[in-house]
């Protein structure tokens, strides 16, 4: 006997029974259609399991590159089109080279496989999670520029498009996901609306970055390689060395820290859902800084 029902969080449930033994799993949507869709391939599963076990479904046990190609096309998980193209890479390249060398690419890459894992185990794919250690050890980059940095690659970056989207994402501090590709629709009196890493939010212009709208005959539509690859690209040709695009915002909210803007305004400027978030990314640039004391 098998039915789905809808739990008070929304997410639609799959109950299979038979010779009183019972399996729930959740169907992982929202949408009565889809969990529609979803519930004879996973009933089947379900029941396989019921009568001869989990292990008798070895067989049919998906192999890593297999069960990442599935997660990814999964349609239901709700992800913003930023992180699945994070995921894509970390995933791809995980499958194609192993894990990084970077600590923080590597304890990313190692969230992520574990997160694919508990997805494939939870619908049946493999048959038990798989977890990898090492998901909370990374390094906190803090690489800031200086001004006369900023100064270089505002003057000296070639290409006069992608300086201005690089000025532009140093004027507003959004993430390169937030910005790479967006049209005069996104654009608002003050604002800027997109969505990103934490959703849908309004991302102040100052009167730099309305400059620099109000100057491009067309907005900008880069892949997230092409903004990482082109700007590490450019900086080594200017000689500045150790630096990634989102340095740029991190350097963003140092330097209005520094101006004497609050931690609290400087937060809901970078989009951060606290401002406990904020100190974390900053508490540690900002203790050179402090005065001179004497004990």
């Amino acid at each position: 006997m098998a039915s789905f029902y809808r739990k008070p969080s929304g997410i639609y449930y799959l109950s299979v029974t038979f010779q009183h033994n019972r399996i729930i799993r959740s169907l992982g949507t929202r949408s009565y259609e889809t969990a529609k869709k979803l519930s004879p391939q996973i009933e089947k599963q379900i029941l396989a399991e019921l009568i001869n076990g989990k292990e008798s479904r070895r067989g049919e046990y998906l192999r890593f590159p297999a069960l990442v190609k599935r997660y990814l096309s999964y349609k239901n998980h709700d992800w913003a089109n930023s992180t699945l193209e994070r995921y894509k890479t970390l995933l791809g390249n995980y499958v194609a080279n192993g894990l990084p060398d970077n600590p923080t690419t590597k304890s990313m890459t190692i969230r992520v496989i574990n997160s694919c894992n508990s997805w494939g185990y939870k619908y049946g794919f493999i048959a038990k999670p798989v977890k990898m250690e090492g998901g909370s050890k990374w390094e906190t980059r803090d690489r800031v520029f200086t001004n006369s940095e900023l100064k270089i690659i505002f003057a000296e970056m070639r290409d006069i498009s992608f300086n201005s989207f690089v000025r532009f994402a140093y004027y507003t501090g959004a993430r390169s996901g937030e910005i790479r590709s967006i049209s005069r629709d996104n654009v608002l009196e003050g604002s800027l609306v997109v969505r990103g890493k934490t959703g849908r939010r309004y991302v102040k212009l100052n009167s730099q970055a309305i400059a620099i709208l109000d100057r491009q005959e067309s907005l900008w539509n880069y892949s997230r390689d092409f903004v990482s690859h082109k700007f590490k690209k450019e900086v080594r040709r200017l000689g500045i060395r150790n630096a990634r695009f989102h340095d740029l915002r991190r350097t963003f909210g140092l330097n209005l820290i520094k101006q004497g803007m609050s931690i609290y305004k400087v937060s809901k400027l970078l989009g951060h859902k606290s401002v406990r978030t904020t100190e974390q990314h900053y508490a540690p640039l900002l203790t050179v800084d402090i005065e001179d004391f004497t004990l």
